[in-house]
């Protein structure tokens, strides 16, 4: 198992610091360095920016929006940056949520599995360098009865197969994930419920490729917050945990709110949205279990962390990649040398 870091999103007054947190993973060996999107910051600008000024550590896309871009803009993009970067980019994408996707973007949000599918499907062949064309249900290239032709892509990777995850949550999507990317970007994964929340699908559609695990990059997102109180410590995630089980999406869609009932919190995870969408997010926040949090996150000593990095290794789990807990840069970069110290303790 290796180590990640989660900037998430830029912006916030937070830039010198994401940057420091990002030269220090790469001081640390940590493998890779991922970078959000939503409707504020892009990810490729921030990648491009972290690439230029770290050495050693891969950065990657978690995600790029299927909505915001074309697939041959993804695909010249994951060029450019491979390129730039000397072969350290991974490609994540996403579908995003319906409230972003027709909202932000203008992009109807139906067919996800489907849309993905054709857009990976687009992306691969042009980062191939093959003349570009396709038929399908979402995009057609050329156009038809246009002055439109088949190009191929001008710019040269560094290596011949760029790295392409997909963000799932769901069990179609993890499945489809298993059959048709490199790894999947997961979010609240618990080590205990590994088989019946993720790896199972992941299996399943590993299997119709005629593939196993060997080679799939699991890499679960997982907050970090160090000090003896491990109860105080959940409490500092109530607010993220229940901002996605009851405010990520409305009450008909909500995926995190669905993989939360998966997981046995029904009643809860209910609760929680009922009382986020009304507008009490204290109330939602109060609402999650403690068992939630703990269980989808690395909290209290470093003792505590190396014993749970040791059930994520079990658990399937190739890359952690780490959101340290903090308000101030201090604070983040011992969350990021704990990670280090309790991967060592745990002998990964």
């Amino acid at each position: 198992m290796r180590l990640g870091i989660n900037l998430g999103y830029w912006g916030a007054g937070m830039d010198a610091d994401n940057l420091a947190v990002a030269k220090e993973a790469d001081r640390l060996g940590y493998a890779v360095c991922w970078a959000a999107e939503a409707y504020g910051s892009d990810a490729p600008t921030v990648l491009s920016w972290v690439a230029a000024q770290t050495e050693r550590i891969d950065v990657g896309s978690a995600i790029f929006q299927i909505p915001a871009r074309t697939p041959a803009m993804t695909a010249m993009t994951a060029a450019t940056l491979d390129s730039l970067s000397g072969g350290r980019f991974r490609l994540g994408l996403g579908v995003s949520g319906p409230q972003v996707s027709e909202g932000w973007y203008g992009v109807k949000f139906d067919k996800p599995l489907a849309r993905t599918r054709e857009y990976v499907e687009i992306v691969r062949k042009a980062m191939s360098r093959e003349r570009l064309t396709h038929e399908g249900e979402h995009w057609t290239l050329p156009l038809p009865g246009g002055p439109g032709k088949p190009i191929k892509l001008t710019v040269h990777p560094v290596r011949e197969h760029i790295p392409l995850y997909i963000a799932a949550i769901g069990p179609k999507n993890l499945e489809q994930t298993g059959e048709i990317a490199d790894g999947a970007l997961v979010l609240f994964f618990a080590p205990e419920l590994a088989e019946e929340t993720t790896l199972g699908s992941i299996r399943a559609g590993r299997a119709k490729a005629g593939k196993d695990l060997d080679g799939f990059d699991l890499v679960p997102t997982v907050p970090l917050a160090l000090g003896d109180d491990v109860a105080a410590l959940a409490d500092t995630f109530r607010p993220y945990t229940a901002l996605y089980v009851g405010g990520m999406g409305s009450a008909k869609q909500n995926f995190y709110n669905r993989l939360a009932v998966r997981m046995g919190y029904e009643k809860e995870a209910a609760e929680i949205q009922e009382k986020y969408l009304s507008g009490d997010k204290k109330g939602a926040a109060a609402a999650v279990p403690q068992q939630l949090i703990d269980s989808t996150s690395l909290l209290g000593p470093v003792e505590r962390i190396a014993d749970r990095m040791r059930a994520y290794a079990e658990a399937g789990v190739t890359t952690l990649s780490l959101t340290p807990s903090g308000f101030t840069l201090e604070e983040r970069i011992a969350g990021l040398r704990a990670g280090v110290e309790a991967m060592e303790r745990a002998g990964l």
